[in-house]
């Protein structure tokens, strides 16, 4: 597998702690201020970096309200919602962009987006944006693919819903492109996405198929699935994040808030560091430990001649005895010495 690629200064891949991407997408809910406060709680939390979603409108769809143009009625959190209605929601201005970048870098975050046609890339690449990132639904639309890639920056591409097929084409555009390595995220594109279809286990699969990082854009609530998918080689953790959930906005209900956020930076590091390695047997750590294994010991003042008993001889707490196994052997023995209680047992004594 393709080890690492870079992202700002950031090593992503195998072998590097899990690098953790907060996705605001619309949970700004239509104020610049509130954009600010999120890019401040971000950094705060301790995650690497802050991630935009780049389109208008009329970039990603048309204003038609026909059934296409509708979500299901079924849908949990947007159902029967008109799609041009939607975005006009929860889309992030363009104009709003530059100061967004700019309080992000001022904060030690990277920062990029996902753009959604060629007047985002525009945009993104007037910004310097470092990466970007391909939505599960754009993975099919190529020719923005080959576009992104001929930037030459690293791309992030997501597949939820996709065929393998369909990944394939879409890897192989990045790199006929130019694009500066590829990442690829698992993801269930549902919105909250149950944690049963996580299929967690596709990682490994994801990463061999392609010989790619890999990672999970999570979408189910907590942080319970994302720190899991570090057991199973993720690297590139992204999670929408909000300020509070009771504040609304349309990814508000599997958005994490800052706290949480936080706690996935942390607990995600310790998953990546718990991995090590494959050897058996006692660790550093364990050496004090090993002080503190059962053996025989005499347990009661004895005088030399006594037999040894069971009352005079145990197993217990600490090391530094005779191992457990040899107490039948001991047994019925007589004691060449004067033993004081609390001594070690060892075959010169008997």
């Amino acid at each position: 597998m393709t080890a690492t690629i870079k992202i700002g200064p950031h090593v992503v891949g195998a072998g590097e702690r899990p690098f953790v991407v907060a996705e605001m997408s619309g949970n700004h809910n239509g104020d610049l201020n509130r954009a600010l406060a999120i890019v401040d709680a971000v950094a705060e939390s301790g995650a690497h970096a802050l991630k935009l979603q780049t389109y208008r409108p009329d970039t990603i769809t048309i204003d038609v309200d026909t059934p296409a143009f509708r979500i299901s009625s079924g849908h949990e959190l947007w159902g029967g919602e008109n799609l041009y209605r939607l975005y006009e929601r929860a889309h992030t201005p363009y104009e709003w962009h530059a100061p967004i970048f700019e309080r992000a870098r001022e904060r030690g975050l990277t920062v990029f987006s996902s753009p959604f046609d060629a007047t985002a890339v525009e945009l993104l690449e007037s910004l310097d944006a470092p990466a970007y990132k391909i939505a599960s639904s754009e993975l099919v639309d190529l020719p923005l693919i080959r576009l992104v890639a001929s930037t030459g920056k690293p791309m992030v591409i997501s597949t939820g819903m996709a065929t393998v097929a369909e990944i394939d084409a879409a890897v192989r555009t990045a790199r006929d492109g130019g694009a500066a390595g590829i990442v690829l995220l698992a993801c269930t594109a549902s919105y909250p996405a149950p944690p049963a279809d996580s299929n967690l286990r596709r990682l490994p699969v994801l990463a061999g198929a392609f010989d790619v990082p890999v990672g999970l854009s999570d979408h189910t609530p907590g942080i319970g699935v994302a720190v899991a998918s570090v057991a199973l080689g993720a690297c590139f953790i992204e999670k929408h994040v909000t300020l509070d959930r009771a504040d609304g906005g349309v990814d508000s209900d599997f958005s994490l808030n800052p706290a949480e956020l936080a706690a996935l930076v942390a607990e995600s590091g310790r998953a990546y560091a718990a991995l090590g390695g494959t050897a058996i047997g006692p660790t550093p750590a364990e050496q004090e430990g090993l002080r503190f294994r059962r053996s025989l010991f005499v347990v009661e003042d004895v005088r030399a001649g006594d037999p040894v008993t069971a009352q005079n001889v145990r197993s217990i707490r600490p090391a530094g005895g005779l191992p457990p196994v040899e107490i039948d052997r001991v047994l019925g023995r007589t004691f060449a010495t004067d033993v004081p209680r609390g001594t070690p047992l060892s075959w010169d004594l008997i």
